[in-house]
């Protein structure tokens, strides 16, 4: 399928893009937004895009949302990563509600996407202080009481937006069966038992410890099949390695853009620095190498609406792989280019790379990625 743009599409694009420079436009708006970067994500101006109807640009019309696919998510994200919109809970809460959309209960779904559309945030806790990239060795246990509630018990780290979320796809263990024995679960805000607690990263607040203590929840919570997580897990990876690899392609763009502007205007030796052949050779290939991945990732979305059914496990890894090794290749060279001026905080080129440097280890890590497409090979 080709991977140019409808008319629809292109102004959709075209109005993020204007949102964007209008809202988050000059450094001063972005720090008054972000707390000088520290936060990625502002309730206010993320309840706004929810206001022009755009948190629901791939859910179904039913529950309020536009009814587009996945291309124009992955749309979506790549230009708000692109203008530095901070709405960073969109790319959780987008994650996490296709799995609603595809295992809730005619009851979770109108509750949970409707509020997405309104402008709610989701996060989905898997990853536990000894389960990482082995989802299945999580030890979070829920257990069934008589009356049918639940009980829960446990801890989940690396959390992203649980601080700022209205509920949280938690998956916790049902069964002894490593993989065979996961169930989700639905976890309003509030509930008691819940504790979050921040962890300071290189970007400020945006992932959490979660502790889980005698939390009660009613047997109608169960997202999808008991037992069934895993599989509904494996069902979800390529939306999620997806949307992640679109956010990831807006950054790499943002950052190449900002380091050519820089280039052009510095002058050493009595011309642009940008032209000199070591730069402008090392602006070429980074040039060609976003071009190839904004194809791969639109390409691999494009497949994804055209076969809903189908599962593109290496695509979708190829799209991951590539889009965030080259967001972090593009910072570090940004740097670079722009010599010491890239590493001061008054210019963005820093931001940029400390958003980057994680997205080779969250949603799957490089090495996974790899591994996830050597084995569609029979290797």
């Amino acid at each position: 399928m080709g991977s140019r743009l409808t008319e629809e599409q292109a102004a959709f694009a075209a109005a993020v893009r204007d949102f964007a420079k209008r809202e988050c436009g000059t450094r001063e708006q972005r720090d008054a937004l972000t707390d000088g970067g520290r936060e990625a994500h502002h309730p206010e101006l993320y309840r706004r895009l929810a206001d022009l109807g755009w948190l629901g640009v791939c859910l179904p019309e039913e529950y309020g949302g536009s009814g587009g696919g996945t291309a124009d998510a992955c749309l979506f994200l790549e230009e708000t990563s692109y203008g530095m919109v901070p709405c960073g809970g969109f790319i959780t809460t987008v994650i996490t509600a296709k799995a609603y959309e595809r295992f809730g209960s005619e009851r979770q779904r109108r509750e949970v996407l409707s509020g997405v559309v309104r402008g709610d945030v989701l996060a989905v806790a898997m990853s536990e202080p000894g389960a990482g990239s082995d989802v299945g060795a999580l030890r979070c246990r829920a257990r069934q009481e008589r009356d049918g509630a639940w009980v829960i018990d446990g801890q989940k780290t690396w959390i992203s937006n649980a601080h700022c979320a209205e509920s949280i796809l938690l998956v916790a263990r049902t069964g002894e069966d490593k993989h065979g024995g996961l169930t989700m679960f639905h976890l309003p805000a509030g509930t008691p038992g819940v504790e979050i607690r921040g962890i300071e990263t290189m970007r400020g607040r945006e992932v959490n410890d979660v502790y889980l203590a005698d939390v009660r929840l009613p047997a109608d919570s169960v997202v999808g099949a008991v037992n069934g997580g895993w599989k509904q897990l494996m069902a979800g990876l390529d939306h999620e390695r997806l949307f992640l690899a679109a956010n990831m392609l807006g950054l790499a763009r943002r950052a190449f853009d900002d380091a050519v502007a820089y280039v052009r205007e510095r002058e050493q030796f009595g011309r642009p620095v940008g032209s000199f052949q070591a730069l402008r050779h090392r602006v070429a290939d980074l040039a060609t190498e976003i071009e190839c991945t904004r194809l791969l990732v639109r390409e691999v979305a494009l497949d994804c609406d055209a076969y809903p059914e189908k599962l593109f496990s290496r695509e979708a890894s190829m799209a991951k792989l590539k889009a965030t090794e080259l967001a972090k290749r593009v910072t570090l060279e940004g740097m670079q280019m722009m010599g010491g001026y890239g590493y001061t905080t008054e210019f963005d080129m820093e931001r940029h790379l400390r958003a980057a440097v994680v997205s080779t280890v969250y949603g799957g890590t490089s090495e996974i990625q790899r591994d996830v497409i050597g084995k569609t090979y029979g290797l």
